[in-house]
């Protein structure tokens, strides 16, 4: 794929006293899915969003922090949403500013069950009764506004209701750190939160902090769940693992190692087709589906490990694999 930015020593690149936009109009329908397509596509070169007007109608807006190549990312929306969309994509100068933080303002809090996710802008709108967590634009990710995320968030606050409620957990690729707060705003409990990017970590903490969590929380970097500080504090109750489908797999067997009888596992980051490897992957550790949550495109899968029976002096697991 062509470079989607130009490269800052270029003669032709405009100095950076203005940044770039680029608008689409979509269908209500397909607004936040591709919102998400061209985000991931993209990565840290340009924040992208889906606004919703008074009229009810959506655009799509993607600031970027340089000036990009207007025919790469024409290529990229027409392998996304079709060439029509790509014509009808409109590039513009804006003035500078910081551009994540540009594109995020606009976005209304996520609520998902209890749990509502928030910047400083609309603590206002946050209602009596419900888990009020603030994120603020970030390169972390991880506001709520994903289908991931909020797949997420979803599902632990259904656990929240169970009668069993996890004494420990833990949140593998932290992002910013919402799903760790989440968790120790909802059960009290300690949660050990961790991240293979050391920009995560820093942005981590900070939310964990501001958000009045730190007593709960310890976030830490880490490539995966081999690290002693992860090891030494298993078994957890709950495990979050909002990542990509190919560390998904390869972390079923070491995830499963850590997770307590009778504890859940949450699984995310995962397109609608992708669920069906994953699963099949943590079911060869013993792990059982309980749910499946789909939200605009994604899919987060929930499983459970079975519990411990007590049979003539020795202990065996009650779940098929475990």
């Amino acid at each position: 794929m062509e470079k989607l930015i130009v490269d800052g020593d270029n003669a032709e690149t405009p100095r950076q006293s203005a940044t770039m936009r680029a608008d689409l109009a979509v269908a209500s329908g397909d607004a936040r899915q591709l919102a998400d397509r061209l985000a991931e596509r993209l990565g840290d070169d340009a924040a992208v969003a889906a606004f919703e007007e008074p009229d009810g109608s959506w655009h799509i807006a993607i600031d970027f922090a340089a000036a990009p190549n207007e025919a790469a990312v024409r290529a990229l929306v027409a392998e996304a949403a079709g060439d029509r969309a790509a014509h009808a994509l409109a590039f513009a100068r804006v003035e500078q500013q910081d551009w994540v933080a540009l594109s995020l303002a606009g976005l209304k809090p996520v609520r998902a069950g209890r749990v509502v996710v928030h910047g400083a802008h609309d603590r206002a709108q946050v209602r009596p009764n419900e888990l009020a967590i603030e994120i603020e634009a970030a390169l972390a990710f991880g506001t709520g506004h994903h289908g991931t995320t909020r797949g997420c968030l979803l599902a632990l606050d259904r656990l929240a209701k169970g009668r069993r409620r996890p004494q420990k957990s833990l949140d593998v690729g932290t992002g910013t750190g919402v799903l760790a707060i989440a968790a120790a705003r909802m059960f009290r409990r300690r949660v050990l939160a961790s991240d293979i990017d050391r920009r995560a970590v820093v942005v981590a903490r900070a939310n964990v902090r501001d958000n009045r969590t730190a007593a709960f929380i310890t976030v830490v970097e880490a490539a995966g769940v081999s690290r002693r500080v992860v090891r030494g504090q298993a078994p957890f109750d709950l495990v979050f693992a909002n990542i990509l489908l190919g560390p998904l797999k390869g972390l079923a067997a070491p995830i499963a190692r850590l997770v307590a009888p009778g504890g859940r596992v949450v699984l995310s980051g995962l397109l609608a087709a992708q669920a069906a490897p994953a699963l099949a992957a943590y079911r060869a550790q013993g792990l059982v589906l309980e749910r499946r949550i789909p939200l605009d495109g994604w899919m987060t899968l929930v499983l459970r490990r079975g519990e411990l029976r007590f049979a003539k002096n020795k202990i065996a697991p009650a779940s098929r694999g475990d």
